[in-house]
């Protein structure tokens, strides 16, 4: 099998009017299409997301199963491998990458499903966090192709509080004098690694470390948590990636562009598909209260939020069974 696909989409103009230069979606197929194409599962990629992290939520013994559907996992713009701050053409590359909206992204991969993969119909969209918050869009902007959407510990708009806690890390990030406004020579160490320690504390809940299921994962104490956070993102992340989808987070919200020009009511009521909605009551971000606001303007919508002391991150495969068994429950729901 591929590693993965490749997307060229040339000169793509964005909401913002700007153009990005030589754009390509990287994205990865699973199982195969039925005769009459209905079986088409969208999975786009969340925030230090891929197409790989994704297959945690694939299996033949789970509700997105490869041996029934033709599963299409897009990786977001700025994560490393579709168009991003450290792949881009030479006069975009780093600082100088454009600003990206999910409306950008959600426009390019329905060029991908329709011109190339030649897809009418889709039978789910579905996603954590980010991917989520991408469900929400495919199901406005292209109200006539989405049967259904699952967004997970996401929103349809990303709230005040969101925007604030999306600032504290960046300060964080950004607070590094090698950062230097993205013109950097060499990663800003010191500005991931304080990233990732700060993230760390609002992606669990405050019941996740009052109960230490740190533990779970091999941790002895906090402490130790917090460390492996940091490394992972100095490890793994370009500092100039991370805060372009970060940005992109932060302008989500489905009314942006010239189909609902800023009235999100609008745009939640134009919302055809059948639509669950599954927050984690303990998600310090994405709250539940946003998505029961919502559920009263998404016509075909339902609530069923979970417990879970994983909090944001009860959605990571592998960290909370019973989340996990009430999210394939709700998707068998929606394919049926």
């Amino acid at each position: 099998m591929k590693k993965y696909e490749k997307f060229n989409l040339g000169n793509i103009k964005l909401l913002s009017g700007k153009i990005l230069n030589s754009a390509q979606l990287i994205y990865k197929t699973y199982g195969k299409l039925n005769k009459d194409r209905s079986n088409v599962i969208i999975l786009p990629t969340f925030y230090t997301g891929s197409h790989i992290r994704n297959e945690g939520f694939i299996g033949k013994n789970r509700a997105i199963n490869p041996n029934k559907y033709f599963i299409v996992s897009i990786n977001m713009f700025g994560n490393g491998l579709s168009s991003s701050p450290t792949n881009a053409v030479k006069i975009q590359k780093g600082s100088k990458f454009p600003t990206i909206t999910l409306w950008d992204n959600i426009y390019c991969q329905h060029k991908l499903i329709t011109e190339k993969l030649k897809i009418k119909k889709i039978a789910l969209v579905t996603g954590w966090s980010m991917a989520g918050c991408q469900s929400y869009q495919w199901a406005a902007q292209y109200p006539n192709m989405i049967k259904a959407i699952l967004p997970f510990c996401a929103s349809s708009k990303t709230s005040t509080h969101n925007h604030v806690f999306l600032e504290g890390v960046k300060a964080a990030l950004t607070a590094d004098k090698k950062w230097n406004k993205g013109n950097y020579k060499k990663q800003p160490l010191e500005g991931l690694k304080a990233f990732g320690r700060v993230y760390a504390g609002w992606a669990f809940s405050q019941d996740f470390y009052r109960d230490k299921l740190y533990k779970k994962f091999g941790f002895k104490n906090a402490e130790e948590l917090l460390k492996d956070w940091a490394n992972d993102h100095a490890k793994n992340w370009d500092a100039n990636n991370l805060l372009s989808k970060l940005k992109t987070w932060q302008l989500n919200d489905i009314s942006k562009g010239p189909i609902y020009k800023n009235n999100y009511i609008k745009a939640l009521k134009s919302i055809k598909a059948k639509t669950i909605l599954m927050p984690c009551n303990q998600d310090l971000y994405f709250r539940t209260e946003d998505n029961k606001f919502e559920k009263k303007f998404i016509p075909r919508s339902s609530l069923r939020p979970v417990d879970s002391p994983f909090g944001h991150c009860a959605a990571n495969p592998g960290n909370d069974k019973n989340f996990e068994k009430q999210l394939d429950k709700n998707i068998k729901e929606l394919l049926n």
